[in-house]
């Protein structure tokens, strides 16, 4: 498994009356399981601190390193072992089609075209898309993209996946295709998630709380703690 380390890292944004915001406090991780999931309400930092890991966002202190290579100075390294998934689809499907999609994530990769589309459709026949390949971008279920989306990080062959809530978008049965995908995934996996189900595959989980971090164990533990500080938050005439 990759080390992906946190020293001090801590991200501050400046608003448009020049005062400046702490987004993630001072963080420091060592994070070497193969699965970790990572929970916490909407506008916790859980994305913030994702983007840390593959150069998406810069720490304003501290660092950030992937198997000794640090975000600021080896941003292209890290880059090519770590890919990131976002939330929509729509933010990584650029091209018309499926295989396009996928070709142009090769880019780089494997320069001669007729190559690079033989690779491209080898990816989507190994997640069961090659049915989709010609197909518009924009035909295909959100289930379809959101695999498609991943399909084309994963076409790459990085060592480590991180996925910023994956699920989110999709209805149930969308949401076990993906589930079931990503648990036959050989990378090291990074996931945030609302989806707590999914929280518990993981080894390892995180719980993210105005900005820092404010659980860190096992996901049952994780999972329990965080159902607390909800319930905690939840005035009491609203519970019944």
């Amino acid at each position: 498994m990759s080390v992906l380390q946190l020293d001090g890292a801590a991200v501050a944004v400046t608003d448009l009356d020049g005062d400046s915001k702490t987004v993630l406090a001072p963080t420091s991780l060592t994070l070497t399981e193969r699965r970790i999931s990572v929970i916490g309400a909407n506008g916790s930092g859980k994305s913030t601190l994702l983007r840390l890991l593959n150069g998406l966002v810069m720490p304003s202190e501290g660092s950030v390193t992937i198997d000794g290579l640090d975000t600021r100075k080896d941003g292209a390294k890290v880059r090519r072992r770590v890919g990131f998934v976002f939330t929509d689809p729509a933010a990584q499907l650029v091209m018309p089609t499926g295989r396009e999609d996928v070709e142009l994530s090769l880019r780089r990769l494997e320069k001669d075209p007729r190559a690079r589309s033989r690779r491209a459709m080898a990816a989507l026949e190994r997640f069961g898309l090659a049915e989709l390949a010609e197909q518009s971008v924009y035909e295909l279920s959100g289930g379809e993209r959101q695999l498609l989306a991943i399909a084309t990080v994963l076409a790459v062959e990085p060592t480590v996946l991180v996925l910023d809530e994956p699920t989110t978008l999709l209805d149930l049965r969308n949401r076990e295709l993906v589930r079931s995908l990503l648990a036959g995934l050989d990378q090291q996996m990074v996931l945030a998630t609302h989806d707590l189900d999914l929280a518990l595959d993981a080894d390892r989980s995180l719980v993210i709380d105005d900005g820092r971090v404010a659980f860190d164990g096992s996901p049952a533990a994780a999972v329990a703690w965080y159902r607390q500080l909800v319930a905690a938050e939840i005035p009491l005439e609203r519970r019944k």
